[in-house]
């Protein structure tokens, strides 16, 4: 079966790719399992160096990997040329730490008697990522996996698929094999299959609904499993803060990469006492958003990666003004050729809404006034998800108070949209169970042997 890759720029399509069918999944499973062991057993400083080669490899090529993830994503290019340069940032923390993680610890001796705790690779790992940021999403996990002595089955996103094969192909020039690491193409039929074998671990960055899906095959067959669907993330901007500056940033969140990213800001809670000139400043930052080809330097605003999810934004759109709400700014698909979406600022939303209740991906926010950080605080909590949420205010203490209490993976303090290598990243309630990223997020890629030592 042929994939069409189409630019959601202009419609106009790049190429056809030829898609794994089941015949092909079998057998690049049978390979990544046949090559898992000897990879497990190289030595740690092949697997290092190979990991430092693909890094120097993304510097060097930058620029042509950043058109393509341009041309296939919409992703306005200094953005793309961003996410490459900080994926080896990523890529330098596991380099760092993962030779630790790799010792056996001695835990307790007495007498005659020790023991030990050793940390063997899970073994042939499924990795299933996203379009959204296709190398940062990707490294999380297949430089972890690979430097710790797993194979990697990896599944780009049938919405960049062009990139996961310049990955693919800068990890072979790099020193990696095709059965350490295997790229396998397709929509929805190419992870079903992939799932359908005894995989080790699986590793997927998606939707709620299928998330759960695989979620359900996991918990089946006890295989091991981290999965991050997403969330509704909400910033609280107190009446202490410097508001232009707080809104600046806040609108940077939330339409960042065009609102598509699994941290950006879906949900505005602003403090009665500031409202009004926080509106005021947030507008006139949005209005200065330069829209259009995301290949043009000025662009910050390109088209959606998915056209189908014009038709989700529109729906939130409308059920917001049907429910009350005002517009302030778009609300509406741009017309022209490609997957634009103009960028959307509702007031007088509640959480009746799906705007500010399920995940919109794309460049629309709600923004509700409150009267003091309790509400706010209740009104963070009104979800069922838990990725991230963020407090603006001068006040550090005050805004770690009510970071506490609410329920979330990673919390922000007068910032957002944020993601650390030195940090977990994980999700609570519906966006997900696991961890990448951060010393946790090695370790995720290891099961724990328990050594019992009685001296002859």
């Amino acid at each position: 079966m042929l994939l069409t890759i189409t630019n959601p720029a202009n419609d106009e399509i790049i190429t056809e790719l030829e898609t794994d069918d089941h015949v092909s999944i079998i057998e690049k499973f049978n390979r990544s399992m046949s090559a898992q062991l000897g990879w497990a057993r190289s030595a740690p400083e092949k697997r290092e160096r190979a990991i430092r080669r693909f890094s120097d490899r993304l510097a060097e090529r930058q620029e042509l990997l950043a058109r393509t993830l341009t041309e296939e994503t919409g992703k306005p290019i200094t953005q793309s040329r961003r996410e490459i340069a900080a994926t080896r940032d990523r890529i330098h923390f596991f380099l760092d730490h993962y030779k630790a993680l790799l010792e056996p610890e001695s835990v307790w001796s007495e007498g005659d008697m020790v023991e030990r705790i050793s940390y063997d690779p899970l073994g042939v790992v499924a990795n299933i990522s996203a379009w959204n940021y296709p190398y940062f999403v990707g490294s999380n996990v297949f430089v972890p996996a690979l430097l710790t002595g797993n194979t990697v089955l990896y599944k780009p996103s049938e919405y960049a698929s062009l990139t996961g094969l310049s990955i693919a192909e800068l990890l072979y020039d790099s020193g990696f094999s095709d059965e350490v690491f295997t790229p396998i193409l397709g929509g929805a039929f190419a992870g079903q299959e992939l799932l359908k074998w005894p995989v080790q671990g699986v590793f997927f960055t998606g939707s709620y609904k299928t998330g759960r899906q695989i979620a359900d095959i996991c918990g089946r067959r006890f295989i091991p499993l981290q999965v991050e669907l997403g969330g509704k993330d909400p910033v609280y901007v107190a009446d202490d803060v410097d508001v232009a500056v707080a809104a600046a940033s806040v609108a940077d969140g939330a339409f960042y990469n065009n609102g598509q990213s699994c941290c950006s800001v879906e949900r505005i809670y602003v403090h009665e006492n500031i409202y009004d000139a926080f509106l005021e400043t947030f507008l006139d930052t949005v209005r200065a958003f330069k829209i259009g080809d995301p290949m043009n330097e000025e662009t910050y605003l390109g088209p959606l990666t998915r056209k189908s999810q014009i038709a989700v934004l529109e729906t939130q759109v409308k059920g917001a003004l049907d429910g009350g709400a005002r517009l302030l700014h778009g609300g509406k698909p741009i017309v022209r050729p490609g997957n634009y979406f103009e960028p959307t600022v509702l007031i007088n939303v509640d959480h009746t809404m799906e705007v500010m209740t399920e995940e919109s991906f794309g460049p629309i926010i709600g923004i509700m006034k409150v009267r003091s950080d309790r509400e706010a605080t209740s009104l963070m909590n009104d979800t069922r998800y838990g990725l991230t949420a963020g407090v603006y205010s001068k006040d550090q203490e005050r805004a770690e108070l009510i970071l506490r209490d609410v329920v979330s993976g990673s919390a922000y303090w007068n910032c957002c949209d944020r993601v650390s290598a030195r940090l977990p990243w994980s999700g609570r309630r519906d966006s997900g169970v696991g961890v990448t990223l951060g010393k946790e997020g090695i370790r995720a890629f290891q099961r724990s042997r328990a050594w019992h030592l009685r001296r002859a």
